[in-house]
């Protein structure tokens, strides 16, 4: 999708959004895999509710891409133009207990930031990729540990009102890798709080998460996390591994041979290999487990 449009480019940055035109999101997704289009990067957060006015006005579809690391972009020339915030700094006002961040931090860095104000719980949160806004969208968890659970406001866009709002934690959804957060809301801000804990202790904890993750997962390689959600009280990277599927490929995709729920792009792995293997290693698991896995990759083909 171009905005080929003077008028609306201007209009655009009159409201603080830059427009970089005919991007590749091989380049903006953990996964290395994704078409074309024009990305609006919103250098002001008050000037948003205006310019997705203006591009429905103007009937420009749209998506919003927080850091990219859990979504898997289909690879031709996409039908809609992509919003998104510029990295901010992984530094968070502090005041007593709480943590005021913007959403589009990095997650592991705002996890330091904290600890270094001896701040804790995040731990296990401190090497799953991403920005703040993404972890809160699926409530991202790891090793016992949800974000959810600090969660006490959300300042976001709410695409059923049109306007900035906040929401409060307790009016907010928090489930396994779901929330209530509507599709077209958009995280901005968010206030975490978060128990006291001497830093020596907190990064005792990161170094164990760390450890973990070196000797379980590819972090080496081009992967969006966890493929699929596992099942109540089973694990989808286990039935995937008791299939044997470990190195199973489908052209440039492969399973990882280092965690069974870990999909890689092996150097030019095409939309169509990746969607591929998924859809078959689900096929494989529900005629040998009677399970049917449910994607936590965010599939965008359409």
């Amino acid at each position: 999708m171009r905005i080929e449009s003077p008028a609306v480019a201007a209009r655009l940055a009159e409201l603080g959004v830059e427009l970089r035109q005919g991007v590749s999101l091989r380049t903006l997704t953990s996964l290395g895999i994704g078409g074309e289009t024009d990305i609006l990067l919103l250098r002001r957060y008050e000037g948003l509710p205006e310019a997705i006015s203006l591009l429905k006005r103007e009937g420009i579809p749209y998506r919003f891409l927080g850091g990219g690391t859990n979504v898997l972009v289909v690879d031709r020339e996409l039908p809609w133009v992509m919003l998104q915030l510029p990295l901010a700094p992984a530094t968070a006002k502090i005041e007593g207990n709480r943590a005021y961040i913007d959403a589009a931090a990095d997650l592991g860095g705002t996890v330091t930031y904290c600890a270094k104000n001896n701040l804790g719980g995040m731990e296990g949160l401190i090497g799953v990729p991403g920005s703040i806004g993404g972890a809160l969208r699926m409530n991202a968890g790891a090793y016992g540990t949800q974000i959810g659970t600090y969660v006490r406001a959300v300042e976001l866009y709410r695409g059923a009102s049109g306007r900035i709002e906040t929401l409060r934690g307790e009016d907010i959804h928090f489930d396994y890798r779901h929330t209530s957060f509507a599709p077209d809301d958009v995280m901005l801000r968010v206030e975490l709080e978060l128990p006291s804990k001497p830093y020596k202790e907190i990064v005792a904890g990161i170094k164990i998460c760390n450890e973990k993750r070196r000797n379980s997962q590819p972090l080496n390689q081009k992967s969006a996390g966890c493929i699929f959600k596992n099942p109540h009280g089973g694990s989808a990277g286990r039935m995937i591994d008791e299939l044997q599927l470990k190195g199973y490929r489908r052209g440039g995709a492969m399973v990882s041979d280092r965690h069974a729920n870990f999909f890689v792009n092996t150097g030019e792995a095409s939309s169509d290999d990746m969607l591929g293997l998924i859809d078959d290693v689900r096929k494989r698991v529900r005629s040998a487990f009677g399970v049917d896995l449910e994607n936590e990759v965010i599939v965008w083909n359409n």
